[in-house]
């Protein structure tokens, strides 16, 4: 199964929000391609990219973190 990740679409995001610190969000499924989206966005935005590995349960799991700008929560579905 492959997933659409509109990261063009995040990038813009992050370059019109200007964060200097990005934490993106998995859930296990997509997180082998965490490294993957983590270089794109580097690339195309001024951010640095962090990668939350621990657990993610759902939209709701956001994880408890300092000094981050901005949450990138990638899943599965679109939230409405």
């Amino acid at each position: 199964m492959e997933f659409e990740l509109e990261l063009k679409e995040v990038a813009e995001k992050i370059n019109k929000e200007k964060p200097k610190t990005v934490l993106i969000q998995l859930p296990a499924g997509l997180k082998p391609k965490a490294t993957f989206i983590a270089k794109y966005l580097e690339k195309n935005t001024k951010a640095k990219i962090l990668i939350w590995f621990g657990s993610n349960y759902g939209a709701c799991d956001i994880p408890n973190v300092k000094n981050i700008d901005l949450l990138i929560h990638f899943g599965h579905s679109k939230l409405l």
